[in-house]
């Protein structure tokens, strides 16, 4: 094989492979393995008998990790973790592991088993699957909505702090997070600007940890929490509405839906903030595929999608709304878009 070929050899062969290295992770990940190894080193023959497994075989699971990253054989059959390993640690501050074990999830991976479904239909292969909506299966399953939540929070930090400093949330008196989970996006924002009132707004499965966020970040006397469904409406009177990671889970008919319903229920001059992924209009050559990926798993499990600058100006004029101002966050793959309704004025805050 001369040089020409052997890269993209190499690249077929992670490609094909990369399914084989999930399923791997996903095992780590259930059996809270790194956190077994913890800050120690482990032998293999220690790990199966406090498992119950047979040796050899977890020695071969715990040199495939190793390959991956997640570990280190630091002596043949002895093994500790490494520092992509430590962030599925479920019992780290800050790990990936409620992210990682969701996504991982057998649940999750029999959706995708269809994805020529989704594909050839345009409808949710999770539906087809389950025979019901996604959020309607977390609804029935605590545990794995729990988990989803806590995925989704964790998203979120990392965001919220650019966030936070990126964009003039001072100049408002009232911030209605909608779809805001358990708060951890809009406690950032109130924690850096010390002006404005906050609103909490989800479902009650959403909501359920949002008291605690907002206790530990003292601000329960400038935040309050609701509940609600926005396809129905939002708490009214906010001067900004800020949706993070909302409409890219929703169509474009019902994610004007959301838009519309914060535009009517918005005070004098409202303003909506979007923060989505921004989709450049051509794939860049060497790109992370990572966005492209979760846009499919938004196909697969329901009927979202991640949008360009064009879709996005497209799904203000279906709300009637126009997009004012658009801005990088740096270090975090989003951007936040302003929204203003077409027939406001400006704003004197």
């Amino acid at each position: 094989m001369d040089s020409g070929t052997a890269a993209p050899w190499a690249a077929v062969l992670r490609l094909v492979f990369g399914g084989m290295a999930t399923h791997l992770v996903a095992l780590a990940v259930r059996l809270r393995l790194p956190d077994a190894i913890g800050d120690s080193e482990r032998d293999a023959a220690g790990l199966a008998a406090e498992y119950g497994f047979q040796e050899g075989p977890v020695l071969r699971l715990l040199r495939g990790l190793a390959a991956l990253g997640v570990l280190a054989e630091s002596r043949p059959g002895c093994f500790t973790v490494t520092p992509v390993g430590a962030l599925l640690r479920g019992d780290a501050q800050g790990s990936m592991y409620p992210l990682a074990r969701m996504l991982t999830d057998p649940t999750m991976a029999h959706a995708w088993q269809n994805l020529e479904f989704s594909v050839r239909t345009g409808g949710p292969a999770f539906d087809e699957a389950f025979g019901i909506d996604f959020f309607g299966y977390l609804a029935a399953r605590p545990e794995l909505s729990e988990m989803y939540n806590r995925a989704m929070s964790q998203g979120s930090r990392g965001v919220a702090t650019v966030l936070a400093g990126a964009y003039d949330f001072g100049r408002f008196r009232t911030v209605v997070d909608v779809g805001g989970g358990d708060g951890t996006t809009l406690a950032a924002i109130l924690t850096a600007h010390p002006g404005p009132h906050g609103v909490v707004y989800d479902s009650p499965s959403g909501v359920a940890a949002t008291a605690r966020t907002l206790d530990a970040a003292g601000l329960t006397a400038r935040c309050r929490v609701e509940t609600g469904d926005f396809f129905a409406g939002v708490p009214g009177g906010g001067d900004l509405y800020l949706l993070k990671s909302v409409t890219h889970g929703w169509d474009d008919e019902r994610a004007a839906v959301i838009l519309r319903n914060c535009a009517r229920d918005a005070a004098p001059h409202g303003r909506i903030l979007l923060v989505e992924h921004l989709l450049p209009d051509v794939v860049p050559a060497g790109e992370s595929p990572t966005t492209y990926l979760s846009d499919l798993n938004l196909l697969v499990n329901g009927q979202g999608q991640e949008r360009t600058r064009d879709d996005f100006a497209g799904l203000c004029v279906k709300a009637g709304l126009r997009i004012a101002e658009i801005g990088a966050l740096p270090s975090t793959g989003f951007h936040w878009i302003e929204i203003h309704p077409e027939n406001s004025a400006e704003a004197d805050y």
